[in-house]
């Protein structure tokens, strides 16, 4: 279905029957995505006296159990709740879901030990003023990121510069194929994290982060609608299904 949308004051053309899933599904084994010391996420069938949830185990339905952590088994979005003292929900939070957006493929640069996006990084491809969203590809862009185990490998991470740069361009909602913005093991100083929602000073409760996506090669970078949709939880994070559309 082809149709017209307005972003911005600007028109653009987009095809919906052309959906690009830049999102990692959850599955229920090991060759899920895991980050932060977990184990893989459960999908089970409830078992109550005699009865299984499984129409192949005799039932009349399929009713399972589902036991994730949004921030370490999958493409999510969080909110600025997820640093927060104070209480705040992704569900809340974002009321709008269609964005104005640029995909842009980095590589990281090596200083000491770790692997940093740095601001010099971000400038060379992208210097918009006008772009609400954008999508960080990280190169090697292999198809294992969606069944890596990330726990204890000293992933990229955005430098706080990097974050303030992203922020004083005006993005809104970051996405990035690592299963965080900031270091794995930083003590607790999240400051990407800090720096994109400028919190506590003056926090930008409108942005949002999200984590874990995947890029497909044949995704050309460049310019497109993003519509981000997660799942209505009271939480600090949503497990999310962003998709992104060509601009006609």
């Amino acid at each position: 279905m082809k149709a017209s949308i307005e972003l911005n004051n600007k028109t653009y053309k987009v095809d919906f029957s052309k959906p690009l899933d830049i999102s990692i599904g959850l599955r229920g084994d090991s060759k899920n995505p895991v980050a932060w010391y977990l184990d893989a996420p459960k999908i089970k069938p409830v078992k109550d006296g005699d009865f299984i949830g499984k129409v192949s185990g005799g039932a009349s339905v399929n009713f399972n159990n589902i036991q994730f952590n949004p921030h370490a088994h999958g493409t999510h979005t969080e909110c600025v709740g997820h640093i927060s003292r104070e209480f705040y929900s992704i569900n809340q939070t974002l009321k709008t879901f269609f964005f104005f957006s640029k995909l842009i493929s980095v590589e990281s640069e090596k200083i000491g030990e770790d692997q940093v996006i740095s601001k010099a990084i971000l400038k060379e491809k992208f210097q918009s003023k006008n772009t609400e969203a954008l999508i960080i590809r990280t190169l090697p862009n292999l198809r294992e990121k969606q069944t890596r185990k990330y726990s204890h490998t000293n992933w990229s991470y955005l430098s706080e510069d990097a974050a303030i740069y992203l922020r004083n361009c005006g993005v809104k909602h970051l996405l990035i194929d690592l299963p965080s913005v900031d270091k794995e093991k930083d003590e607790g100083k999240l400051l990407a994290h800090k720096a994109f929602w400028n919190y506590p000073k003056n926090t930008r409760f409108e942005a949002t982060i999200t984590e874990l996506i995947y890029v497909p090669n044949s995704i050309l970078d460049g310019e497109y609608l993003l519509n981000l949709q997660f799942a209505s939880f009271e939480n600090d994070a949503s497990p999310s299904k962003p998709v992104l559309y060509k601009i006609q």
